[in-house]
């Protein structure tokens, strides 16, 4: 997920497309949190790590 942010972020950036940027943004914080709650020992959905 976290990945997949970057990207997105990278091409709104390039291409200049604003809504890329904003859905790479969100994704990737998303995917932050998801991360860094796994690493904490929480379970994420049913999941003790996320990866």
């Amino acid at each position: 997920m976290i990945v997949v942010g970057l990207i997105l972020l990278i091409i709104g950036f390039v291409l200049k497309i604003g809504i890329l940027w904003s859905i790479g943004l969100i994704i990737l914080l998303i995917g932050l949190v998801l991360w860094v709650l796994g690493a904490m020992g929480h379970a994420v959905g049913g999941r003790k790590h996320y990866f």
